[in-house]
């Protein structure tokens, strides 16, 4: 059976009320206020700098407003807005009158140093820049039809594949931070241009061959620009990159969280397209080691700030987690592309835990403050001694601002990730309540969805089969389900789940309603053994979402309180005006009474008190009160 592909973000509608008021408040509040900050900072206007202004613009900003146009892309999908496209088109426009004749296109090389071009691709993210700017030119003509920008990328990316490459005359570099192998993929996709998806392919496969690019590059700028600096090349730093080895001999996720994910979903991509075995099975093997060995509960990545990403297996420190917004994203990109290569419900499982934990905590319910990393356990004190303190309180913009513009991005494209299909059957990947419109086998269907997941499992699914021809759809039962009860013409179904998905054959009639209980309940989760810093502890999962307690309901002190499972009830409540699902229950406090101001003894009298404890999703945590909050707790 030939594998499924998506169905594009513009052929989806949302009618969730989970999901579409936090896109409503994207599209309202979060895009305007990365607008104002872009605008404000420079960022927008970067393309018309001159010597004269203070504020020169920086190696990656271009990504920045690349990434707000391509969330405006999805924006506009389903609901036009005359204002969003003028400020896009506005932007083009500068870019237009930018470009230069050989159809470079780099706001800082341009205007600041032009003489520098290609020099140092491994820190200064030039071709890094030119992928988010196609995948924003894609997307924009998705949604709208306009070619301009489309027609002005495919200019810079034909410069780049007369750049780099085998030849005599050509660089045999690639991307110091990865973004354009998969950004490529998707300008071959619109375009069919073949050259694009060989260019993409070339920068994977080139990458760590010998002798190493960075080390020749590093020799060269230095003789050019002394003055300039050069980080030293060791193993240590071709590792943060991932150019310690060729891509299809690495086993093991390394170095830089974001780098490494967006290049595994350009070596997806590539092997998807060309059929190429060994890029599939580097794939298969790094997706093993990353969620396995590597990655959160709540579908974070990269544990540590000193590389922004990977150290070891089964290290998941909670309190000083990095698990940067942008990795989380980048999982769930490459979560669905895994999955379009080997249809296995294991990806969707990924992808699910990433959106609605460790990419959803990202942004405040307000729509306008951000982390930049996603902590599982937080102490204040730690803002008075930490570098980083920042992240246990959301801000409203970064120097660094790669996570507010790419969760922006992210959350309006959502509903490309629902469905999947052939030429005859139809996948369902995440219960959200949409509707879609499709063709298949020369058949008009129309497929919707009503649910109110994440908080219920009940799942109603209506279809139009306008030509009444039979077809199978494909049911997701999702990891936590704790056992699906799927109902056709109001009787339950014998089901069996193949690479977790449940085929069902829809008959060829007008009008088809299936019903589903998804099999929600509280479930206690534990890490494997090796992971230290959980060796006894639990976390709390209710349907796709993690759980955690925070100071302002449960007091100070939450090491303390052990979980007492058999007696955990989901509960309605609300933050402010938000209505969600709250756990509630009875723990065990471990007393600081009796210890009489002594760190060490061995006659304190343990004393262990009940208490009233109440849990919230981890995406809402930070949206009261900065205090403490944790994921893990003890367990008796």
């Amino acid at each position: 059976m030939k594998n499924p592909n998506p169905i594009l973000f513009t052929d989806v509608i949302l009618e969730d009320n989970f999901w579409s008021d936090r896109l409503k408040i994207n599209r309202d509040t979060t895009l305007t206020a990365n607008y104002n900050y872009l605008k404000k900072q420079g960022r927008i206007d970067a393309w018309t700098w001159d010597k004269g202004e203070p504020k020169k613009p920086h190696i990656f900003w271009d990504s920045d407003v690349a990434k707000w146009i391509e969330a405006v892309s999805y924006c506009l999908a389903n609901e036009s807005n005359r204002s969003l496209e003028k400020k896009v088109d506005y932007i083009v426009d500068l870019m237009a009158n930018a470009q230069l004749d050989d159809g470079y296109l780099n706001s800082y090389f341009i205007n600041v140093e032009p003489s520098r071009r290609w020099s140092n691709l491994r820190q200064e993210h030039e071709l890094y820049c030119a992928g988010h700017l196609i995948e924003a030119a894609v997307a924009y003509f998705q949604a709208t039809g306009k070619d301009k920008f489309l027609n002005i990328m495919c200019k810079y990316a034909d410069h780049i594949d007369k750049t780099f490459g085998l030849k005599n005359n050509q660089k045999k570099g690639y991307p110091g931070h990865q973004e354009l192998e998969l950004a490529l993929v998707k300008l071959y996709k619109i375009t069919k241009k073949e050259n694009y998806l060989k260019l993409s392919k070339y920068f994977l496969m080139q990458r760590g061959q010998k002798p190493k690019y960075f080390i020749l590059e590093q020799k060269e700028f230095e003789k050019k620009y002394p003055d300039k600096f050069y980080m030293a090349s060791t193993l240590l730093a071709e590792k943060y990159n991932q150019s310690h080895e060729p891509v299809v001999d690495q086993k093991e996720v390394v170095g830089h969280a974001v780098r490494a994910v967006y290049m595994y979903s350009g070596m997806t991509d590539v092997a998807n397209e060309t059929n190429d075995k060994k890029l599939e099975k580097a794939c298969k093997n790094l997706w093993k080691n990353l969620t396995q060995k590597r990655m959160y509960v709540t579908g974070g990545i990269g544990p540590t700030h000193y590389n922004e990403g990977f150290t070891f297996d089964y290290d998941l420190p909670n309190e000083t987690a990095y698990a940067e917004t942008c990795a989380s994203i980048a999982l769930a990109h490459w979560a669905h592309r895994m999955f379009h290569l080997d249809p296995d419900s294991k990806y969707i499982d990924v992808l699910e835990r990433a959106i609605y934990n460790g990419i959803l905590s990202g942004v405040n319910l307000e729509g306008d403050k951000f982390f930049y990393s996603n902590r599982l356990t937080v102490l204040p004190e730690e803002i008075k001694s930490n570098p980083h303190g920042h992240d246990i309180d959301r801000q409203p913009w970064f120097e660094c601002a790669c996570c507010p513009t790419n969760i922006v991005r992210f959350l309006p494209s959502i509903p490309g990730y629902i469905y999947s299909k052939s030429n005859k059957d139809v996948w369902i990947h995440l219960y959200i309540q949409s509707k879609v419109n499709l063709e298949l086998n020369n058949s008009k269907i129309e497929l919707s969805q009503k649910t109110s997941q994440p908080w219920n499992g009940k799942c109603k699914i209506s279809i139009k089969n306008k030509h009444k021809k039979s077809f199978s759809l494909y049911l997701r039962q999702p990891y936590w389900s704790k056992g699906l009860v799927i109902k056709q013409k109001k009787k339950i179904i014998k089901t069996t789940v193949q690479k977790g998905y449940i085929k069902i054959a829809v008959p060829a009639d007008l009008q088809t309603t299936i019903d589903i209980d998804l099999g929600m309940g509280i479930n206690l989760v534990s890490s494997h053994p090796k992971v230290r810093q959980n060796n006894g502890k639990l976390a709390v999962q209710r349907g796709p979402i993690i759980y955690c307690m925070e100071e302002t309901d449960n007091g100070k002190h939450l090491h303390n309180i052990s979980l007492i499972g058999k007696v955990l009830k989901p509960s309605p409540t609300n933050i402010k005006s938000y209505k969600y699902v709250s756990i509630k229950g009875k723990g065990l406090f471990n007393s600081l009474n009796n210890w009489n101001n002594k760190l060490y003894s061995s006659n304190a009298i343990k004393k262990i008190e009940r208490k009233n404890i109440k849990m919230i999703p981890y995406f809402l945590w930070a949206n009261r009160r900065v205090g403490e909050m944790r994921v893990w707790f003890n367990s008796i």
